[in-house]
């Protein structure tokens, strides 16, 4: 009897492994697309995603391929609004663009993403007083979501001059927290030989906001978890003017991102594109017999 009791305690003990080993696989695989991405979904990041009109054409396969397999593999969920496909384009456009020199790069500390019409507070009220809130990564009962506010979505990509995008900014934090701690430093991208050199930048960078003498968002003095996510939105924002003011911070950030931002959105214009143009998609076609001529 006891023999037979051992041998059903060690049948459990191996069923148990491999239903765990399964959830375990499950959580960190990702389904792939298997089709490329439809022409409308592609005329929707030329229009408004500079980053990816700056790509070469081998690369705008790349961002295409990275955007449908986050929408594929994340929910994208409107909190009393709705959620069109232009949105869900654009959140994961906010996902891929600091993580695309890492192909390999999955969320999997992220499941969903709920989109609020406008700004909110900390009790997650998108009514009354007090909502200043544009971008959250949830914590606690909230853990592997994010919180984002789909006029500030819109508003980052809108507006380029301001050195500000809510999306990217929130995303940065879940790049920082993949290593288990939020603190400002993404372990997982930046080599160990510059980690003490960009938390003396950091610090510095703080006192100067302190002390009135930089043009860095000042909400970046909060902590250095924030200045991270706050000087990412200005890298990938308007990366030539950071070279020239904080060139130190530019060159460690081209380090943590594998990217230069600045070179990259040299050819890159977010003016209305001319119908007479070459397609920026890479056809070789113009802009008005291929993306240009499909109808919203």
């Amino acid at each position: 009897m006891n023999k037979l009791f051992a041998i059903l305690i060690i049948l459990c003990i191996i069923l148990f492994l491999i239903f765990l080993g399964k959830k375990l696989k499950k959580r960190t695989t990702w389904r792939k697309p298997s089709k490329k991405i439809p022409e409308n979904w592609k005329k929707t990041l030329l229009e408004n995603v500079s980053f990816y009109k700056s790509l070469a054409p081998e690369e705008k396969l790349l961002f295409e391929f990275k955007v449908q397999e986050f929408i594929l593999n994340i929910r994208i969920t409107g909190v009393n609004t709705s959620v069109v496909e232009s949105d869900k384009i654009l959140v994961a456009a906010s996902a891929i663009i600091p993580i695309f020199a890492f192909p390999e790069w999955k969320y999997f500390n992220l499941k969903e993403v709920l989109l609020y019409p406008s700004l909110f507070n900390e009790n997650f009220d998108t009514d009354g007083e007090n909502r200043s809130i544009a971008g959250m990564v949830g914590t606690g009962y909230m853990e592997g979501k994010m919180i984002l506010s789909k006029q500030a979505l819109h508003l980052g990509f809108r507006n380029e001059s301001d050195k500000k995008n809510t999306a990217i900014h929130e995303f940065v934090h879940l790049i920082d927290k993949a290593d288990g701690n939020t603190d400002g430093i993404p372990e997982l991208l930046l080599d160990k030989q510059y980690t003490l050199p960009w938390i003396d930048l950091i610090q510095k960078k703080i006192e100067d906001i302190y002390e009135g003498e930089s043009d860095i968002n000042p909400y970046g003095a909060t902590n250095k978890t924030e200045f991270f996510a706050v000087i990412s939105e200005y890298f990938f924002e308007r990366p030539k003017l950071l070279k020239q003011k904080h060139p130190k911070l530019y060159l460690l950030l081209e380090e943590i991102f594998n990217q230069n931002m600045a070179n990259k959105l040299k050819k890159s214009s977010k003016g209305e594109i001319n119908r007479n143009d070459p397609c920026p998609c890479g056809s070789g076609k113009k802009y008005k017999k291929c993306c240009g001529k499909i109808v919203k």
